[in-house]
């Protein structure tokens, strides 16, 4: 599953550098080391790549980094969160890179991680609409993927306006539409975000030359599909978007 705390870290990791790989294990490294992928590999593939802060991406990417795998890239150095990732044998994946000196890090994403959101799925937990999704934490991270020098996206490079039951400054970056451009309104939950959403993005992207995308919130969403839908916040669902 790909969602907006693995974004926030390729944000943290293009920033140590001027140009960004990312590597994606295939569906076989992921089931060995961790479990089952929720996504397969074709669709991690094409959902990291809609990531603006991706430059590149390595498909079937060894599950340990080594300093073989940095050099046949031309990379200087590789990057990852704090939080330790392990082998199915238990040894730490970035150990070899780590030895060489070749290994940056930056702080992980709090609040957000696979293994929640499969819990919210799986158990049918209903908290989370009405947790504090207005943390500290989620605001600024859409401060920074708003704000970043580097951002380069057809789709969110425009002025937006997170609606809040505070007050939030308004965040702009890119260029406001020129006169006579074709200007398209697309809106959803974008609950979980996935391919299907990237497909639908560049769709509307082709009939038009600036596009403005709206978030339904929690209780717009739950009205309409029940159960414990959304699974994701609002604002973890506008962070996704924003991400690409």
């Amino acid at each position: 599953m790909v969602h907006f705390g693995h974004a926030n870290a390729i944000r943290q990791a293009k920033s140590l550098g001027d140009y960004l790989l990312v590597g994606v294990h295939s569906d076989e490294e992921i089931e060995h080391h961790k479990g089952p992928p929720v996504f397969t590999s074709a669709e991690r593939y094409k959902m990291v790549r809609a990531i603006k802060w991706v430059d590149e991406v390595v498909e079937a990417a060894p599950y340990i980094t080594t300093v073989e795998t940095l050099e046949k890239h031309n990379c200087d150095f590789c990057a990852h969160g704090d939080d330790i990732t392990t082998s199915a044998d238990g040894h730490d994946t970035y150990h070899l890179v780590k030895a060489a000196g070749k290994y940056r890090e930056f702080k992980r994403t709090e609040g957000v991680s696979t293994t929640d959101l499969v819990g919210r799925m799986l158990l049918a937990t209903r908290s989370h609409h009405s947790a504090n999704s207005l943390s500290p934490i989620y605001i600024n991270c859409v401060s920074r993927f708003l704000q970043a020098a580097t951002s380069r996206s057809p789709y969110t490079a425009t002025c937006q306006f997170v609606p809040t039951t505070q007050q939030l400054k308004e965040f702009s970056t890119g260029r406001a539409p020129e006169p006579g451009e074709k200007i398209a309104f697309v809106c959803g939950a974008f609950d979980l975000f996935h391919v299907g959403h990237i497909d639908f993005l560049e769709k509307c992207y082709s009939m038009a030359t600036y596009v403005i995308i709206g978030i339904h919130s929690d209780q717009i969403v739950n009205w309409y599909r029940g159960y414990n839908y959304p699974i994701m916040t609002m604002f973890e669902r506008v962070l996704s978007v924003l991400a690409c």
